[in-house]
């Protein structure tokens, strides 16, 4: 059965629209996912280019690098980091995070880890970040001069938490890790389930396994880098099947490339329980 939604959108003087909050009718308040970037590792637009897509004046075809906000009561986990965070932190006036999940060592996924120093200085300590070994690896290679001896005033502060394929806590939330191939068997990125609730980017290949993990959930998002065949990103033929065999009750798509096509003729492609994710969109469930 496909959930009702109801959107508020905020729309502006030019008739366009600006940011959406789709909530799900009938339900309290329990969980707010905010979109903070729906593009793929160049974002859209990309420099130099003069498609349709990157030329679109649709505020909804303007996508930074692909991280959501979840919020369950007074907790905030943000899933990425990539090079758009701090203006992400800005855009949505965000002042405090709980911790960080990262999905893989990418740096459009990790590139912007530098900007937490922010939020040290405003809660007071390190901040948490939740990743692979190999993640973890990269992390302190790519951040070196956070984890010397004697760091240098100011540089990140970053206590690493390692997480394998089993479910962990953070607060009150049960994390459960889904493991999807990103090019081949040795290149793996983590999506995860969040109570209802399951966000899956960068992924080609997911095992009949780790969709047993997914199934229940009552809104999926997946991602779906454009309409060709890739070797290591979902299509939209391939996001749009996985959809159709998990069946949430709502789904979104993200990690979208400009090759894609622009926001509203996609959206008239698309089955009715499945859309298009766009930056600063909100969900309430």
């Amino acid at each position: 059965m496909v959930m009702l939604i109801k959107y508020n959108f905020c729309i502006q003087h030019s008739g366009r629209l600006s940011t959406g909050r789709a909530i799900f009718a009938g339900q309290e308040d329990e969980m707010k996912v905010t979109f903070l970037g729906t593009g793929t590792s160049q974002g859209i637009p990309v420099i130099g280019c003069g498609c349709q897509v990157c030329q679109s004046d649709d505020p909804r075809d303007k996508r930074l690098r692909s991280s959501i906000s979840v919020e369950t009561g007074d907790q905030r986990i943000i899933v990425d980091c990539g090079p758009d965070f701090r203006q992400q932190m800005l855009r949505e006036n965000i002042t405090s995070i709980d911790a960080i999940l990262v999905t893989h060592g990418h740096k459009d996924h990790l590139g912007g880890l530098d900007e937490i120093r922010a939020f040290n200085y405003i809660n007071g300590r390190p901040a948490d970040v939740y990743s692979s070994f190999g993640v973890q690896q990269m992390i302190k290679r790519e951040f070196s001069y956070a984890f010397q001896k004697e760091p240098y005033p100011g540089v990140p502060e970053i206590n690493l938490h390692r997480i394998t394929n089993k479910p962990f806590m953070i607060g009150v939330d049960q994390i459960i890790p889904v493991r999807a191939l990103h090019y081949d068997t040795t290149k793996f990125v983590f999506g995860f389930r969040i109570n209802d609730f399951t966000y899956i980017t960068d992924a080609v290949k997911i095992s009949e396994a780790e969709k047993k993990k997914i199934k229940g959930s009552r809104v999926l998002v997946l991602n779906s880098l454009r309409k060709q065949k890739h070797y290591s990103h979902f299509n939209l033929e391939e996001a749009l099947a996985l959809m159709d065999e998990i069946k949430p009750e709502q789904g979104y798509l993200t990690h979208i490339s400009h090759q894609m096509g622009r926001y509203r003729e996609v959206s008239k492609e698309l089955p009715g329980f499945v859309k298009l994710a766009f930056d600063k969109l909100s969900i309430t469930f």
